[in-house]
């Protein structure tokens, strides 16, 4: 049923199988005094919609979220449980009415855990049709101002300078734009973007148009370095690349992290922004993009073809 979830919903299941388990245990050994609290009467019939509607309900579904690593569905089984108590709770007003300021209180607690429940699922089934998607962020401190670091970015036929897998960046007008890599095992992988947000000087984000090849989303952000240093450049990219989870374990095992990727990519637009271009060689003669000059070795071109 897909991967495991992110910390925060991982904690967040955590904490709502711990009330159901509190709860559950509690309708379990006391029903007749659960039942009072809520403004129900302490009878038999009573006593097991508590006990076996309530706290069985309730303990089951603790356990289910808290065994498994994706507890999508174990949450939505809490969600309609939810459902019922509101449903019991709605009954009781209507059967006592001098009980309803206890049922509605009870009432009010259940509406607010069914948020938390609501929430919570929505996000680990999210994550789980999502499973494959691959997130890296990585921050650099660049010596230049911020107009200056923005625009160069901002510039999109600029990233293969520095970006190693890129090969070509063509801009179409209205903020699209159309990107071609160099993927694993000699592929080549061409998509279409669109700018989705940008702030001058601030913030410029993106994402690929529906369709493409590789399903991918980008934000940056620039703002200002401490102590007059230059430029903080933010970046924070998620993306399913192609083949899955199975493309991004070949392509880690030939030493392309994504996540290292980026910061190499970094530390090169660093360099360019600062010295006018990647310091890789003296002649480049394959060109300036980093494509290229990753092949070179340092200080001297690469060898002519024989």
């Amino acid at each position: 049923m897909g991967g495991k979830v992110n910390g925060r919903t991982q904690r967040g299941a955590t904490g709502l199988a711990l009330v159901s388990l509190g709860l559950g245990s509690a309708e379990v050994a006391a029903p007749g005094t659960v039942a009072r609290l809520v403004g129900a009467d302490d009878g038999p019939t009573s006593r097991a919609i508590v006990r076996w509607a309530g706290g069985v309900r309730e303990l089951v579904a603790g356990m289910g979220v808290g065994a498994t690593s994706a507890p999508g569905r174990w949450l939505w089984v809490r969600v309609a449980g939810d459902a019922l108590d509101l449903a019991l709770l709605g009954s009781v007003m209507a059967r006592n009415p001098s009980s309803r300021t206890r049922a509605a209180a009870a009432a009010s607690a259940v509406l607010g855990i069914t948020a938390a429940d609501v929430a919570t699922a929505r996000r680990a089934t999210r994550h789980r049709l999502r499973s494959d998607e691959l997130a890296v962020q990585a921050s650099i401190t660049v010596n230049r101002p911020v107009a200056e670091v923005f625009a160069y970015w901002h510039d999109f036929t600029n990233l293969p300078h520095f970006m190693a897998h890129l090969e070509d960046v063509t801009l179409l007008g209205s903020g699209r734009s159309r990107w071609t890599a160099r993927a694993p095992a000699g592929r080549e992988v061409m998509w279409e973007a669109e700018i989705t947000a940008q702030t001058a000087e601030e913030l410029i984000a993106w994402r690929s148009v529906e369709g493409a090849d590789v399903a991918t989303t980008g934000r940056v952000r620039f703002q200002p370095a401490p102590g007059g240093r230059g430029t903080e450049v933010h970046v924070s990219i998620e993306y399913r690349p192609p083949g899955g989870r199975l493309g991004s374990t070949v392509a880690k095992l030939f030493g392309e992290s994504p996540d290292q990727q980026i910061r190499d990519d970094l530390r090169r637009f660093k360099q360019v922004m600062e010295t006018g271009e990647v310091l890789r060689s003296d002649g480049s003669p394959e060109g300036t993009k980093a494509s290229q000059q990753l092949r070179q070795r340092p200080a001297q071109p690469l060898p002519t073809a024989s």
